[in-house]
């Protein structure tokens, strides 16, 4: 069987493990950024609009793939759904939910506003025509049943090579300190991190850090820049600086308004940092409550509370880390995930 795989050049580098995962089920892979295959407008690469295009149709009929993978709704998946070839969908976030707080925060401009019609044009299109959406987690499935109730779904986490992410020559950071490592991508996200408004003068000797950057980084940073034990440190060449970053946190964070099921925690636990994590989304889905971390409510009494909890006690910290990197390590392998994603294949196939 063959698997066409098209992605934005940031989700490739994991998609290759995953690639390299299915081919141990005869499944062969080929993976290409997206956008240098089928573009169009609202992308403002116009030279590649065409060529682009083009390129596409050459690739279908020199690769002849069996199935189409897209990590995106874009032309890509455009292209992939007009193309008669089953294509399924892997879905990350609530794109619709994505696509309001777009439009009620940086994209209200006329230009802005009709560039985000076409994008959910696009992405309701790629949706309808889907053959089946793979959401990363069940609250997400959740979201799409309601969407689609007819449209067949499966869930599809997110994998990751334990071997890759071990403890490495750490950071200097100042301790005690607790890290963050998220975007600021998305309004409904990353307003979250205002709670750290409070958060931060209740702990003073305590140092925050921030790995992250986006359009709504300047203004959580017109909030939090005040604060002597905050820092920012923008964004971070991957994997290498985050692997010696989180290598030198005591505590990883996850202040989130929502989530499904950010990567950065599986992370995190694999370089067996205690992890605290805002309850919500599918964020349950990769921490088990007490044992492998810690799942915290919207408030910042919560969250002051278990960052002190934690910071006072070494042995929770050491005992917290070892037991969520197992819990990532034996359930979130790209080899268990092929397997199971390689029975939904071998399904789509037969019914076409």
């Amino acid at each position: 069987m063959k698997l066409l795989i098209g992605a934005a050049p940031s989700k490739i580098f994991h998609l290759k493990e995953f690639a390299k995962s299915l081919m141990k089920f005869n499944i062969e892979c080929k993976i290409v950024n997206d956008v240098e295959y089928a573009d169009g407008y609202p992308s403002r690469n116009f030279k590649s609009w065409l060529l682009s295009n083009k390129k596409f149709e050459k690739l279908i009929s020199e690769f002849r793939p069996d199935v189409i993978f897209v990590d995106r709704p874009r032309h890509f998946g455009l292209k992939s759904v007009n193309s008669k070839i089953p294509t399924v969908f892997y879905l990350r976030g609530d794109y619709w939910s994505e696509i309001i707080w777009a439009r009620e925060t940086v994209y209200k401009s006329f230009a802005k506003k009709r560039a985000l019609n076409k994008w959910e044009e696009i992405g309701s299109e790629c949706f309808s025509k889907a053959s089946m959406i793979l959401p990363i987690c069940k609250y997400l499935e959740n979201i799409v049943n309601k969407k689609y109730s007819d449209k067949p779904t499966f869930v599809l986490q997110s994998g990751i090579d334990s071997s890759k992410w071990l403890k490495v020559r750490p950071m200097k950071l100042k301790h005690p300190c607790v890290g963050l490592l998220q975007g600021a991508t998305i309004w409904g996200k990353t307003k979250e991190l205002l709670l750290l408004k409070k958060i931060i003068p209740a702990l003073p000797k305590v140092t925050f850090y921030w790995v992250g950057d986006g359009p709504y980084a300047k203004k959580i940073l017109n909030e939090l820049g005040q604060f002597k034990n905050f820092q920012w440190f923008g964004s971070l060449d991957y994997p290498k600086k985050v692997q010696e970053y989180l290598s030198g946190l005591d505590i990883y964070a996850l202040i989130s308004g929502i989530d499904m099921s950010p990567l950065t925690i599986q992370e995190a636990q694999l370089m067996e940092k205690p992890v605290l994590a805002s309850d919500v989304g599918g964020v349950s889905e990769l921490i088990k409550d007490n044992e492998t971390g810690f799942l915290v409510k919207s408030s910042s009494e919560d969250w002051i509370e278990k960052i002190s909890m934690l910071l006072d006690d070494a042995d929770l910290q050491k005992k917290i880390g070892k037991e969520g990197r197992e819990h990532i390590k034996n359930n979130f392998s790209w080899d268990k995930l092929a397997d199971d994603f390689s029975k939904i294949l071998n399904e789509i196939v037969s019914k076409n």
